[in-house]
């Protein structure tokens, strides 16, 4: 079954005289997907998120959203989405409510109080509706302002770097917040973020782009587990196993051993086949631990 295309780039590039920021980047963003946009500094992701808002005009290619061309189509497509680029602005001597009731006024959204009572909710602000936005923390800013990206009702939000300056426990409470919105709401979640353990716990597909170009796309679950990754065995006899793997064709897979846990370098098919090899040695495997992490493939990609 085909899915509904949300965002498509084809081919998209964008030059500033000799400097070429953008180069031919293709990618897909999917109805219903929280879709991670990752790459280095100076990568090209922010310059693709203008030309995606219209922001910018690219120097050649073709930006389709909703299946409509951008540049014929740019009202009647820009009116689904929302945006938070960069960090956030308010005025800072009003309310929260009072900065909602401008831009929805400016935007003619309709029943606007109910509205701005319906955003602020999902965000975790309403009991601070009514305070100063100078009164607010870095976490209920950026909140903030993804209720300003929500409140004409969008299909879909482009969100750029949504945890910056964050602390830990506002990094938890953002991604709470955009599973929320994508699950409960079934709005399509584009975010463009540098923290990769963020886009790894959250993001079902994304595109790692490198110096203007797309190096990968695809599911995130499954490029994690292309090529080689550290896989931890959870064993009752580690000395043994040492013994039985060192012994066998697996020793080349052999990374260390520390207490319980017994460490290889596999594939993700080579994992079963170590299992069952380990079993068939009678011996007791409580659990399987892959170790990549998004970090090592990004690296591993970006360095490529």
């Amino acid at each position: 079954m085909n899915k509904e295309t949300y965002i498509e780039l084809i081919s998209v590039s964008k030059h500033y005289k000799k400097l070429r920021a953008v180069a031919e980047l293709s990618m897909k963003v999917y109805k219903g997907d929280i879709y991670g946009f990752l790459g280095p500094n100076g990568a090209g992701k922010s310059t693709s998120i203008r030309m995606m808002l219209s922001l910018i005009s690219p120097t050649s290619g073709e930006i389709k959203l909703f299946g409509k061309d951008l540049a014929h189509n740019r009202y009647q497509t820009l009116s689904r989405i929302g945006a938070l680029i960069e960090k956030p602005d308010f005025y800072n001597y009003l309310s929260a409510r009072k900065n909602l009731q401008i831009l929805g006024k400016i935007s003619k959204v309709e029943n606007l109080s109910l509205r701005i009572d319906e955003t602020l909710d999902l965000v975790g602000l309403l009991d601070r509706g009514n305070s100063k936005v100078k009164s607010y923390s870095q976490g209920m800013r950026q909140r903030l302002g993804i209720a300003q990206s929500l409140l004409h009702n969008p299909d879909l939000i482009i969100l750029d770097e949504p945890a910056n300056g964050l602390d830990p426990q506002g990094q938890k409470e953002m991604r709470q917040l955009i599973r929320d919105i994508n699950r409960e709401k079934g709005i399509t979640v584009l975010i463009s973020s540098h923290i990769l353990n963020e886009i790894e716990q959250i993001a079902n597909r994304m595109v790692i782009i490198d110096k203007g170009k797309s190096v990968v796309e695809g599911d995130v679950q499954e490029l994690l587990n292309e090529g080689e990754m550290k896989v931890s065995f959870f064993v009752s006899n580690p000395s043994k196993v040492l013994q039985t793997i060192q012994s066998s064709t697996f020793a080349k897979h052999y990374v260390d051993s520390v207490e319980d846990k017994i460490t290889l370098t596999l594939t993700h098919e080579q994992v079963p086949e170590i299992t069952r090899f380990l079993v068939e040695k009678n011996i007791e495997v409580f659990a399987i631990k892959p170790l990549r992490s998004l970090e090592e493939y990004f690296l591993t990609i970006t360095k490529a």
